[in-house]
């Protein structure tokens, strides 16, 4: 099967009203351009380094999203042109994009991190420790930043019965945010979830984003 029938398959599969992230990673710019050229204009890297190779040698027009655990020293690499950062998982992080977001007079989209997999090398907040964040969180303290949601991340695994309980976790973390700290806040719409190997099961359990790499690109 072809890159382009895989990335028109998946595309068919999630329909029109899931965003789908191309995940880039460790791909060459050739095989990148390949999905670029079939229209695809939103990508995803998890280091800075990469992030910034990427654009400095693919089109302008490309809206991207870092989903990779970010070092608050690396938030001035990627302020002037990141779309979004789908990996905010601390305050201290927070307050650095807020800063140099300022500093570029731009305003950066973040997604909060819930760790809800078994994992010790995952990261994320704890559902109680971003309660407590967002219960003294003023929009006004982060006028440079826009909160869309959240982003979570399954537990490895071959057993979907653990996944669907972990995604269905995070469409409830989510609507209990939205309903307790951003009931009138439109731009809190985004539930991030599902990768190349879980894709189906996060679609059906509410996600709205999905994040795609190897199911495309192998």
């Amino acid at each position: 099967m072809t890159t382009e029938t895989k990335y028109s398959r998946i595309k068919k599969e999630i329909g029109t009203t899931i965003n789908l992230i191309v995940v880039s990673k460790y791909r060459s710019i050739p095989e990148i351009l390949s999905i670029y050229n079939q229209g695809q204009r939103v990508f995803a890297e998890n280091r800075v380094q990469a992030l910034l190779e990427r654009k400095e040698n693919l089109p302008n027009d490309i809206e991207w999203h870092l989903i990779g655990h970010l070092q608050s020293n690396k938030v001035k690499y990627i302020a002037p042109f990141i779309h979004c950062i789908q990996s905010v998982d601390s305050l201290k992080i927070l307050n650095e994009i807020q800063k140099h977001a300022k500093l570029f007079n731009r305003k950066i989209e973040v997604l909060l991190q819930v760790k809800v997999a078994k994992e010790e090398s995952k990261f994320g907040f704890s559902l109680n420790d971003l309660q407590d964040l967002l219960a003294t969180y003023k929009a006004s303290d982060f006028d440079h930043i826009i909160v869309k949601g959240i982003m979570g991340m399954g537990t490895m695994t071959q057993d979907i019965d653990i996944t669907k309980q972990e995604f269905e976790e995070l469409a409830t973390i989510f609507k209990q945010l939205k309903t307790t700290f951003f009931s009138t806040n439109t731009a809190f719409n985004t539930l991030s979830m599902g990768m190349s190997n879980d894709y189906m099961i996060a679609k059906s359990c509410g996600s709205t984003m999905l994040r795609i790499g190897s199911a495309i690109f192998e």
